[in-house]
């Protein structure tokens, strides 16, 4: 699996473009964040063609981008669990108010309604429900390729906001420790924002996790 890294928007949401090999020009897409101008730039100079994206929740700083990618790619297929599916069209609920405007889009095209395995432009990741920052948090795992992608559940030496509707400190907590610590501890994890960690670093360094 090859990832490229994007920093979007002005809450500098990690965006990940997967293409499961070199000469692979079909790809995968988690998370668009605020900005997706940078994306759609990329994907153009690449000559890529996105089938789908997957949403490791619902906030606006994580999904806002859907909007220009349906506009570009009418056929690109849009996931995100369903316990968080009304923060594509509630503009409360996705916290527009955070990025000072009011965003909502049309619903997801699919929804995820248990953990699963996904395969899209020949990559296949496991589903984890790693509920806490969000109702429908997920985290995306390759054991293939060893790398997990956790979204707001888990920083480099940090977690996500559990402050803000929907989230839940002592779940959060439960959903790292049961279902993301258990992964080889030399699972790369690359995370909503800021820089990738390793499940061994978060273990040894991680003051919420002790």
């Amino acid at each position: 699996m090859n990832i490229h890294n994007l920093v979007l928007g002005e809450f500098e949401t990690n965006s990940f473009v997967l293409t499961a090999d070199d000469q692979a020009k079909d790809c995968l897409i988690i998370d668009t964040g605020l900005d997706a101008g940078p994306l759609l730039d990329y994907l153009r100079d690449n000559q890529l063609n996105p089938v789908a994206v997957i949403f490791t929740h619902g906030h606006v700083d994580h999904i806002r981008g859907i909007e220009p990618l349906r506009k570009t790619y009418p056929h690109i297929k849009a996931l995100v669990h369903a316990e968080d599916k009304k923060m594509f069209t509630n503009a409360v609920k996705n916290l527009s108010v955070l990025a000072n405007g009011v965003f909502k889009c049309d619903p997801p095209d699919d929804l995820i309604e248990q953990e699963s395995v996904l395969e899209f432009a020949g990559i296949t990741l496991q589903v984890i429900h790693t509920p806490g920052h969000t109702k429908g948090g997920i985290s995306l795992y390759s054991k293939q390729d060893n790398v997990l992608f956790a979204g707001d559940t888990l920083f480099a030496c940090s977690i996500g906001r559990t402050d803000l509707p929907g989230g839940n400190f002592d779940q959060l907590i439960e959903s790292i420790k049961t279902k993301l610590l258990i992964l080889p501890d030399n699972t790369t994890v690359y995370t909503g924002h800021g820089p990738a960690t390793t499940i061994d670093m978060e273990k040894r360094h991680n003051q919420y996790l002790r």
